[in-house]
């Protein structure tokens, strides 16, 4: 089955994609194109899909971490410098290395400066755009020469604000960083919150300095048939779920 990447041109001319669940070789819960070692989908069938996604990215193997929803970032020069490290983004300037970040409703976010060669891949679910990790992926290209005016940040497929119920003490969590915060975040039912992750993605991407930052507007919750979402799995009570892959590389 061919592959379905979503694409941007703020991204253009670099290899790039927001793969979906789409032309994979797994089955079950996980059916398509689940990368997610993490998963306990067979390990063989996974690096099989990740070799697909390579191969569509042109390059022998990609670079990826070991996501724990935290601020670091790596720099990687070889897709082996990435291998094991705990992180949650990534910066390169280095040719033929496609960065890759998993997500299942989180945000995953690719950034570019096409003039001096430096690009970046952050997984930035709420806990990692609160703690800065867009912010933190921005200064690391930038300590490899790329200028902030330069850079770009595009925000893929993630879960959106009618889907993403919250309770009290998550806006205060938000609140507690800034009362301004309270904009991303609409009434729901029974006291919930419903709050709104792209739009606090992009408002963390212009407060970076990044005046190019967009959101491609696919929400992974509401469409089954083409994204991975951890929250639809446990509304559904399913044993495991797959996780997407959006690479880019020079």
């Amino acid at each position: 089955m061919t592959l379905n990447i979503i694409t941007h041109p703020s991204l253009a001319p670099l290899r790039h994609g927001f793969f979906t669940r789409k032309g994979g070789a797994s089955s079950g819960v996980f059916s398509g194109l689940n990368c997610g070692l993490g998963s306990s989908d067979q390990r063989e069938v996974v690096m099989l899909n990740r070799a697909r996604v390579a191969e569509a990215m042109n390059v022998p193997a990609l670079a990826s971490v070991y996501q724990v929803h935290s601020a670091d970032v790596v720099v990687v020069h070889d897709p082996s410098d990435a291998e094991g490290i705990k992180a949650d983004a990534m910066v390169c300037n280095a040719p033929d290395v496609a960065l890759g970040i998993l997500t299942a409703d989180c945000q995953p976010v690719l950034f570019a400066d096409v003039e001096n060669h430096v690009i970046g891949a952050a997984h930035a679910g709420w806990k990692g755009a609160l703690n800065g990790v867009m912010d933190a992926t921005v200064e690391k290209m930038i300590g490899l020469g790329a200028q902030r005016e330069n850079i770009v940040g595009v925000i893929g497929p993630s879960i959106s604000q009618k889907s993403y119920e919250v309770g009290a003490e998550f806006l205060d969590d938000f609140m507690y960083e800034d009362d301004q915060n309270t904009r991303f975040f609409a009434n729901g039912q029974k006291g919930k919150y419903q709050f709104d992750l792209p739009g606090y993605g992009l408002h963390r991407l212009r407060a970076a300095g990044i005046k190019s930052a967009k959101w491609t507007g696919h929400c992974t919750y509401s469409d089954p048939n083409l994204f991975y979402s951890y929250r639809r799995t446990c509304h559904e009570n399913a044993a495991d779920y797959g996780r997407l892959i959006s690479t880019i590389s020079l």
